[in-house]
């Protein structure tokens, strides 16, 4: 089995993309009704996080756990990437030791040059530039509740960061209508936005979530930011997402967030409970798709 890489949306087909998804969905059912599936009995996994996360955290080694194998946690100062040992002597010790690597970091070229020299799956678990892996917990929540996600209006409000690169990919990849709204200063890397039809900048977020089937938002000041927060909160003050904008969207929009979030500041004190938000379903997700992303890339597409 050649080895593949899970840098980006991009790396992999519509049609594998879509397979993940259906096999998330199945890696749910299986879970709710207490299955015991461990194909990956004998495996093991190196999870880099050079920064906090509970979600990615959690997903990776209760997933991992969860298929029969083991997931080894490593933080910063274990590996010092770009401190210390260089970046292609790393990925070529972990190639020896374990069968996929898992990383969060904030440069997008570590894990470029991790996948360059390892022989293993390397799998981005978020950069500054992108974060895939929550888009195949985002697109599997959608097509749970609401079907396809193949033309329909997704609206992005607030930082053109990592998680509205990787919604213009996804934009890409499946096919649906994206509009954000982003202050000035705050746009997407304009490369990545050119590079599909199917993404567009608007004015406000009230244009962007006009009858949206699904609205995203992300916080403020993510990871990279420190230092920033006061600034942010005065730049994007007018980018809220509470009730009375989620309004404006189609009376059978969605509502998610990758988390965690701050209550009060990009989402209303209350929006997290409304019927209509989704997002612990959504998190929930994470736990699923990484699993079906895991035994995707470490045995292959499966029979259900």
């Amino acid at each position: 089995m050649a080895k593949q890489d899970f840098l980006s949306l991009l790396d992999l087909s519509p049609e594998d993309l879509q397979y993940l998804i259906q096999r998330g969905r199945e890696m749910r059912k299986m879970h709710e009704n207490q299955v015991v599936y461990q194909p990956l009995v004998g495996k093991t996994g190196a999870l880099i996080l050079e920064m906090s996360s509970t979600r990615t955290r959690v997903g990776f080694q209760a997933g991992f756990s969860q298929l029969g194998g083991n997931a080894l946690f490593l933080n910063a100062a274990d590996t010092q990437i770009g401190r210390g040992e260089p970046v292609e002597d790393l990925a070529r010790v972990l190639s020896e030791m374990v069968n996929v690597l898992m990383i969060r970091t904030l440069e997008q070229s570590h894990i470029e040059q991790l996948a360059e020299f390892a022989t293993i799956p390397v799998i981005n678990a978020m950069s500054s530039l992108l974060h895939p892996c929550q888009l195949l917990a985002d697109i599997q929540t959608f097509e749970e509740l609401r079907g396809p996600i193949s033309g329909a209006t997704v609206a992005f409000i607030g930082d053109g960061y990592n998680m509205c690169h990787s919604y213009i990919n996804a934009a890409r990849q499946w096919g649906f209508n994206l509009r954000i709204a982003s202050p000035e200063g705050f746009l997407p890397n304009p490369e990545i936005l050119a590079s599909t039809n199917n993404a567009q900048m608007v004015d406000t977020p009230q244009e962007a979530v006009a009858q949206a089937d699904l609205v995203i938002t992300d916080v403020w000041s993510s990871m990279g930011h420190e230092g920033q927060e006061s600034d942010r909160r005065s730049t994007f003050a007018d980018y809220q997402v509470n009730e009375t904008l989620l309004d404006q969207a189609s009376k059978d929009v969605l509502f998610m967030h990758c988390l965690p979030a701050h209550r009060g500041e990009e989402v209303s004190d209350t929006l997290l409970d409304d019927k209509r938000s989704v997002v612990f379903h959504e998190a929930g997700n994470r736990l699923h798709s990484q699993k079906a992303l895991l035994e995707f890339l470490l045995i292959g597409k499966v029979n259900a």
